[in-house]
């Protein structure tokens, strides 16, 4: 079975990996010619300030009082420039959207996956085509320009990464830092005669990013004070810059000034996902280059915001994120950057209606280049008979283009010049869009078909294996090698053909994958013949029921990835099992037991996603609930007639209840320092990593006895999901660990309808023990439902409280009894230790289902792996790369979740054996126990 195993693993690495190649592989080409609008420029230099994590309603909305938020910002675009909204995409991370800002195009999901802070991708910005580019602020995006940059023109000053701390008394002290360095560098360079010459160059852009916005957002929410006063603070600061700038180039009229942010913030402080709190940022653009403010009486937007914020007679000027570099590389004269994607916003640009057709124009060619390379690469890797060219922009099609615009610039026609270089940019990115998708049907059918291929053969290997539904059946020797030389060949011609088009290594992976999977599955024809004959003898309308039941299973678990509410659904059938079944009549107090614990786990699912409003009252309530059910079991186990325990064993649950306590007190007093902004307390982040390192030893040292086992793992779990909860998801455990615990009473009254073992006593059933059973049964249609459960449950574990799949959910509040400094992969474990908490409380009650219904692990686990493929295979088919960002985040994390779940049950499972097997042995002075 080894080899079983490590080519199930093999073969989920492929199909987990392969999304990424069909789907997500990066859109950037090299090998263009810069492109530069030949007229003089309007800039000689261009001032970006980048407010990170600002939202456009924060900073144009005027206050209760009537006041605007930013009083010199609100002036500038009521009377000196233009105004509007730059709409991001996701994810709406700092990152990907500085990458959209300055060097013009969305950074693939790929470069994600890649790293936070250096370049996944080499790519060409602004900064590079630019003269000299001096940039102040974070040290998490400043360098990952400045390292792409040839050449030494890029110059960066970061403040130390500690500061970025959201338990601090005021982020908007990082923006201070920048402002304050910026005015000294202008006063140095009086004194520095190469800075100074080096600053009155052309094509010299400045760069402000200020992260104090963001930091406040995350720590205090953005309806906060704190946020509100520091956007004040910040357009104090602007305005102090923007006139420093003006009188050390004493006000030649030739500085161009931007201000923008990345992306926005939800109402309960995070961003990462689509909502429109997130993806709509302030633009705001003055100066030199830059049209004036535009009167208008009516403008049309589906959105209310300009009756809010009181600006409706004001131009509302709208751009897409990636816009704003080409509009800063033409009001500097710079080539626009090679990857750039982004159309010029024409209605910010003050000038001559030759300039705006010939900028157009650059725009249009620059993009038209990226796609003439695309092409050329296809082509060069496809036979040329295969070969289907973008039919709308043939070399035909591209020549008559620009000779028209060419010809409408000469006849100063500029208008028409504009909007055929419009069609043409649309038509370039949508042929670049076709060029970059071109083999993913072909390699989503392979992996299609590879995938049904596996799911069959697990189902083959469980009814031959595990079941007694099929006769052992001989094969013929000759026909099983006519079948290995038939696939063979088969595999031979598939080579050679991707072998000629020169395609990359991975196509041959997801290309002969399929071969030997299926050639495993005809080799069993025999086993397919003999069952066929089985079933049919049985009754019809019972198998066809049986199937039905499984399909409706499996959708429910589908639908419930896209909407919570589905698990609520499933849960309340669950209720309804024991009415269904005769275990109603047989043991009615479990079974009620059971049917009200699952209609309270119900209503988690229906409940909003967690961390959008912490209450901290609730987590506390949660640590007392926990206290109270210890004691009463600890009663009922002192009471029970087995006198096995001994001292020892009782010191360690009061143990393990003084954690649980200890937790609760901390997660209360962490919460009210922070409220009074006094940081984190030493000393309950001491507690919170002793009780994190120290739960897991203390589970280890109490009885393996069933029931004493999954009462000890319940509080050494609880005692840290304590402390990482932030509000009413601190009582999911309980709910959940109580439905499980009924879960293995029922199914023992279950074994016993089927009369399939005499009835063990749970009290007395021992995990070490229960190892060594040999006698381990056949599988039988309950152990489907057995699986089904299991499944479900993971799936309920996980969504329970919310979704976790989308970066959405991410709350920093969450870890603030650990560290406040924002560290992102110390956060992210700390996260993920969460989410995996409740998995590991279901798998552990999977293992004593096993365990007391006789059951071998493999078995089980086999139709688990069969459930979760028919899962994967649906979102594989689902997952999408366009639409909104929120989407296609959704897509792949639903499809990389249900891909890894199956991997993940591999370690779950040894990682439960591990917690209810293991004991640690004390030394132990006097021995007052009989067995």
């Amino acid at each position: 079975i080894p080899v079983f195993i490590l080519a199930g693993l093999l073969v989920h690495c492929v199909f987990l990996v392969s999304i990424f190649d069909i789907y997500f592989s990066s859109p950037l080409v090299h090998g263009m010619t810069p492109q530069q609008t030949p007229l003089p420029p309007p800039a000689k230099r261009l001032v970006l300030f980048v407010a990170d994590g600002l939202r456009a309603d924060s900073l144009y909305e005027l206050g209760s009082d009537g006041a605007p938020r930013a009083p010199y910002l609100r002036g500038i675009l009521e009377s000196n420039g233009s105004w509007g909204i730059s709409h991001t995409r996701v994810p709406t991370e700092s990152r990907p959207g500085h990458v959209a800002l300055i060097a013009g195009f969305y950074e693939d999901v790929s470069a994600v996956a890649k790293g936070w802070k250096e370049n996944p991708v080499e790519f060409d910005s602004v900064f590079n085509e630019s003269k000299y580019t001096w940039s102040w602020g974070s040290p998490d995006i400043l360098p990952m320009f400045a390292k792409g940059a040839t050449g030494d023109h890029v110059y960066t000053f970061c403040y130390a990464a500690e500061s970025e701390d959201f338990g601090a008394e005021d982020a908007a002290k990082l923006d201070m830092w920048v402002f304050d360095h910026v005015k000294s560098f202008f006063n140095s360079s009086r004194s520095n005669q190469t800075l100074f010459s080096a600053l009155n160059e052309e094509k010299v852009v400045l760069f402000l990013h200020l992260l104090g916005i963001d930091t406040n957002g995350h720590a205090h929410r953005p309806n906060s004070r704190e946020y509100r006063e520091n956007i004040k603070q910040v357009d104090e600061g602007v305005k102090e810059i923007a006139s420093l700038i003006d009188s050390f180039y004493g006000n030649d009229g030739k500085t161009a000034f931007i201000l923008t942010s990345d992306h926005g913030m939800t109402d309960w402080g995070s961003h990462g996902a689509g909502h429109p709190s997130e993806t709509l940022t302030p633009l705001i653009a003055w100066g030199a280059g830059i049209n004036y403010p535009q009167k208008v009486t009516s403008q049309l937007f589906e959105d209310n915001f300009l009756k809010e914020w009181k600006l409706e007679n004001l131009k509302r000027l709208d751009v897409n994120q990636a816009d704003i570099a080409p509009l800063m590389a033409s009001l500097i004269g710079v080539p626009f950057p090679l990857n750039s994607v982004g159309t010029l916003p024409l209605e910010y640009l003050n000038s001559s209606a030759l300039f705006k057709a010939e900028s157009m124009f650059t725009n249009a060619v620059q993009i038209l280049e990226q796609f003439k390379v695309k092409m050329s690469q296809k082509k060069e890797t496809t036979l040329s008979f295969l070969f289907t060219p973008f039919k709308p922009l043939s070399a035909s099609e591209q020549i008559n283009f620009l000779k028209k615009i060419r010809l409408n610039i000469q006849q100063q026609k500029y208008d028409e010049a504009v909007s055929l270089c419009k069609t043409l940019i649309n038509l370039a990115l949508e042929g670049l869009s076709y060029y970059h998708t071109y083999d993913r049907l072909f390699l989503g059918l392979s992996i299609a078909v590879g995938f049904v291929g596996w799911t069959t053969y697990v189902v083959l290997v469980i009814i031959k294996a595990h079941t007694n539904l099929t006769k052992t059946v001989s094969t013929h020797k000759k026909k099983s090698t006519v079948l290995f030389y038939g696939f063979a060949s088969a595999g031979m011609i598939i080579a050679f053909f991707l072998l000629i088009q020169t395609c990359p290594w991975t196509y041959y992976i997801y290309c002969l994958l399929p071969v030997p999977v299926w050639y495993a599955v005809v080799k069993e024809i025999p086993v397919i013949q003999d069952l066929a004959t089985n079933v049919l003898s049985l009754h019809i309308g019972q198998s066809i029921g049986f199937l039905l039941v499984c399909v409706l299973g499996i959708e429910i678990l589908v639908f419930s990835f896209f909407y919570r509410s589905a698990l609520s659904v499933g849960l309340l059938v669950f209720a309804g099992w024991p009415m269904i079944t005769q275990l109603w009549s047989q043991a009615k107090g479990k079974a009620l037991i059971w049917t009200l614990l699952c209609v309270l786990l119900a209503i988690f699912p229906l409940m909003p996603v967690v961390g959008r409003e912490p209450n901290i009252p609730l987590v506390i309530a949660a640590g007392l609930l926990t206290l109270l059910i210890s004691f009463f079991s600890l009663a009922s186990l002192c009471r029970s007639e087995n006198n096995y325990r001994d001292n020892e064993d009782l010191r360690v649950y009061f143990y393990q209840m003084f954690s649980v306590a200890l937790s609760t007190y901390v997660v209360g007093s962490t919460h009210n320092s922070l409220k009074v902004k006094q940081g984190l307390p030493v000393m309950n982040q001491i507690i919170s990593w002793m009780t994190l390192v120290s739960s897991p030893v203390l589970l280890l040292l109490s009885p393996t006895f069933l029931f004493e086992r999954l009462f000890s793992i319940l509080l050494s779990l609880m005692s840290t999901y304590l402390l990482l909860s932030t509000g009413y998801e601190a009582l999911f455990p309980l709910a959940l660990f109580g439905l499980l615990f009924a879960w293995i009473n029922m199914e023992q009254e279950a074994l016993q309808h089927y009369g399939l073992s005499l009835k063990p006593k749970l009290a007395v059933f021992n995990f070490t023990y229960a190892v060594d059973i040999t006698q381990f049964r056949q599988l039988h249609l309950d152990d489907v439902r057995r699986s089904f459960f299991f499944v479900f449950f993971i799936v309920t574990a996980f969504f329970g409280t919310g979704n976790i799949a989308s970066i959405n959910s991410f709350d920093p509040a969450s870890v603030y009894c650990f560290l406040t400094v924002f560290s992102p992969f110390m956060m992210g474990g700390l996260l993920l230790l969460k989410v995996a908490i409740p998995f590991v409380l279901v798998s552990c009650a999977f293992e004593a289902v096993q365990v007391t219904t006789q059951l071998s692990s493999k078995s089980l686990f086999l139709i688990v792996l069969v459930i979760s493929d028919i899962m994967a295979l649906h979102f594989f088919f689902l997952v999408k790369d366009y639409g909104s960002w929120l989407d296609i985040g959704t897509s792949i994390s639903h499809y990389v979740l249900v891909m890894s779940l199956t991997i993940f049950m591999m370690v779950m499972n040894g990682l439960a054996q591990l917690l209810t097997t293991q004991r640690l042995g004390l030394p132990r002075r006097t021995k007052h126990h009989s067995t």
